[in-house]
């Protein structure tokens, strides 16, 4: 029996019959793939009809196969070329497992972490447990009570920003397809209906918890972060202020600053331990500090997403203005905030805050020059590493913040 031979040329893909090398042109025909460049020859003359017409329904199925397997090579290519250069470490890329009902389950919970959008889920929860502390006084102050206000502060507020976190995806699907295709409704992991009941189901379940919770406090931070984040983002006249700059920045401080700070400081000091609202000096620097680095945080998270802002007319600092000097700005910010810091926390009357203020915030403003000088500008994967850098290093403020006396 004769073998089925796969070749190859400049005019595409030929399959031919080898075994015998003595064909005469006049006695093969030609067989054309519909939108493909696989063509065969088959014996035709009378001898060999049979023949003929066995081969090219088998090769007709080889060369499905064939086309079948490049088709999925290339989308295979493509999503690994994607991932490649997403550069996005806090979170995962999207993962396949067979389909049985446990790793359909894991697919749904890979989906759901990367929308929520972890780096910011860590950093609202460990703000609020460190504002939270604040208002401790003395160590009865640790009580079932106050652990119980700290967890309806930090549930109610999680559900929010998933809120806000899912609302500004929703808003930016085709943006997101240029600087972030792998988040789920960039990648079409979710639907649009999907991503609306997400984001309906969490705002509601944040209101009914701080309305069930009855703080005055805690409610009003919810209800400001449900405006401007909703502000920040639908597409609504008047509304969408992340096109402009300055205001985009400015929500970013208002909630991540201000309410953080005083709101949830607030809940835990007049709702849970009812006593009277005190403005003292850990709180003073905590939202004074927390300033400077929600304005960096706002301008260097456009920094990677230079080139889907451009396309869709998102004018940000680094459109602006152009990413070298936006970066340097941020740095530049950053390393001012930590410098006084280290003099507050050298004005300590306590020993153990001064040691461990001074040096706290000299190590994670070392670390962060040292990161900064060696940054590749020019790579989105190096510059969104750096994004992620800074958001670890907010979490590691909200450790020392605390400790300041």
């Amino acid at each position: 029996m004769d073998a089925l031979i796969l070749g190859s040329s400049t005019g595409g893909l030929s399959l031919f019959i080898s075994g015998r090398s003595s064909w005469r042109s006049k006695d093969l025909k030609a067989v054309h793939f519909p939108n493909s460049s696989i063509r065969v020859q088959v014996p035709t003359y009378k001898s060999y009809n049979l023949v003929g017409n066995f081969y090219t329904k088998r090769i007709q199925h080889r060369a499905r196969g064939i086309l079948e397997t490049s088709t999925v090579f290339q989308k295979s290519n493509t999503k690994f070329l994607v991932n490649a250069t997403s550069g996005h470490p806090l979170e995962s890329e999207p993962k396949a497992y067979p389909n049985t009902p446990w790793n359909s389950a894991k697919n749904a919970l890979d989906a759901f972490y990367r929308f929520s959008r972890p780096h910011t889920v860590i950093g609202t929860a460990l703000s609020i447990i460190s504002v939270s502390l604040l208002a401790v006084e003395k160590l009865s102050d640790i009580s079932p009570l106050f652990f119980i206000g700290v967890l309806e502060a930090v549930v109610a507020a999680l559900f929010m920003n998933i809120y806000i976190v899912g609302l500004n995806q929703l808003s930016d699907v085709e943006i997101d397809k240029v600087n972030k295709p792998y988040l789920p409704l960039a990648s079409g992991e979710y639907s649009t209906l999907t991503g609306i009941m997400i984001v309906t189901s969490f705002s509601i379940m944040s209101f009914w918890l701080g309305w069930v919770v009855g703080s005055w406090p805690l409610f009003w931070a919810l209800f400001v972060s449900f405006v401007l984040g909703t502000a920040y983002s639908i597409n609504l006249p008047l509304l969408r202020w992340k096109r402009f700059a300055l205001v985009a920045a400015m929500c970013i401080l208002a909630v991540r600053a201000v309410i953080v700070q005083l709101a949830f400081y607030l809940h835990i000091q007049t709702h849970v331990f009812s006593r009277p609202a005190v403005i003292s000096k850990p709180l003073i620097f905590a939202t004074a500090f927390m300033s400077f680095f929600s304005v960096v945080i706002a301008l260097f998270k456009d920094i990677p997403d230079i080139e889907g802002d451009k396309i869709f007319g998102i004018k940000s600092y680094t459109v602006r203005l152009g990413q070298e000097k936006v970066f340097w700005t941020c740095i530049s910010l950053l390393e001012m905030a930590y410098g006084v810091s280290i003099l507050v926390g050298a004005t300590s009357p306590y020993t153990w805050s001064k040691v461990i203020t001074v040096l706290g915030h000299s190590v994670l403003a070392s670390i962060l020059w040292i990161r900064a000088k060696s940054i590749d500008l020019k790579s989105k994967a190096a510059i969104t590493s750096c994004y992620m850098l800074i958001w670890k290093l907010f979490y590691a403020e909200y450790f020392l913040i605390p400790l300041i006396r």
